[in-house]
């Protein structure tokens, strides 16, 4: 007798973390109790969150996907009191959208049924898509197609008129729930980080800038001595009461230098529009660090970039000798009175 298998549903879950306080150590301690439900976990450190797929675990731990995400987040939140949003379905795409929808302390599972992937997706507006951002959102609008389910009944032809080739394929095979992307277990992408908690909850925007500054000029000397490089900057605000705001951007190139990562943190905090808020701690961190030695230098005829940067040289020669915080911007020292 001839029998044929039906290929194992898939169950890719999309976690995001949501503690109090976020640092480098807390993120690996529940990057660990993830891994202790399934090894195949993809950190995603810029927004605290993880592609983790449960396929061959739910064999392993003998549950459905709602039964493991509920072990997975009880276990999250007995261990290190860190409440989780978590969304999960058949692909990346389905499971990135149903994370998104779902609050904090909840979690949302899109079985690997067609009936239910359809369901799931043809309500949701096009920009919920992923891939699908908020101009090309627009551009589908002016013809009428403003749902995934427009896209998914849409001819690929005329999408690819619309938006291209390569994009209407993928924009295609998503509304149908077509994402065959693996889950890409690695090591978290390596990061520094650097803190100030005001004494007081600080209403002063400058000292807010002040205190900015020298976290990057630390960030900087401390990605110097290592000899490493940045590619993006995560600034982290926590307010009076506890509650905080991430923002990351990434830098025009990769870089431990110091004007350039202040530059970058001043847009940073200029857009967070701190004016009347009452601040208690605020971090920067240095995301996706690589060797220096990768680096491609953009050369420049600017001769104040040259003076900085053997200003710089100097200044970490002095920071190894005689210890840090001794030279530096004048803005980041105290004024008198």
């Amino acid at each position: 007798m001839n029998t044929t298998s039906r290929p194992r549903p898939r169950a890719i879950l999309r976690i995001h973390f949501h503690p109090a306080e976020r640092t480098d150590e807390l993120y690996g301690q529940l990057l660990a109790v993830v891994d202790g439900i399934s090894s195949r976990v993809e950190p995603l450190p810029a927004d605290w969150s993880a592609y983790v797929d449960l396929t061959g675990a739910l064999t392993y731990w003998d549950r459905d996907t709602e039964g493991l995400v509920a072990v997975l987040r009880l276990r999250l939140l007995a261990l290190h009191g860190v409440a989780c949003s978590a969304g999960a379905g058949p692909t990346r795409s389905i499971a990135a959208m149903a994370a998104d929808a779902t609050p904090p302390g909840a979690a949302t599972v899109v079985r690997d049924d067609p009936y239910e992937v359809a369901a799931f997706l043809r309500t949701k507006p096009a920009s919920a898509l992923p891939g699908i951002g908020p101009k090309t959102a627009k551009t589908l609008a002016r013809y009428g197609i403003t749902s995934v389910g427009d896209i998914a009944d849409s001819q690929l032809p005329t999408l690819q008129r619309i938006l291209g080739t390569t994009a209407a394929r993928l924009a295609h095979d998503r509304a149908h729930g077509i994402d065959e992307r693996p889950v890409a277990p690695g090591a978290t992408p390596r990061t520094m980080s650097a803190s100030h908690r005001f004494d007081c909850d600080e209403l002063d925007h400058d000292q807010h800038h002040r205190a900015v500054l020298g976290l990057i000029q630390d960030l900087g000397g401390r990605l110097r001595t290592s000899g490493e490089i940045a590619q993006a900057l995560t600034l982290t605000v926590t307010y009076a009461d506890r509650t905080q705001t991430t923002r990351t951007r990434s830098l025009a190139e990769p870089t431990a230098h110091t004007p350039a990562l202040a530059a970058t943190a001043r847009d940073l905090l200029t857009g967070f529009g701190l004016q009347r808020a009452r601040v208690r701690t605020l971090a920067v961190r240095a995301e996706r660090l690589r060797p220096a030695e990768d680096t491609v230098h953009q050369l420049t005829f600017d001769a104040d970039d040259d003076k900085l940067r053997r200003l710089e040289i100097a200044l970490d020669k002095a920071a190894t000798r005689y210890g840090p915080g001794v030279a530096g911007a004048a803005s980041t020292f105290p004024r008198a009175g």
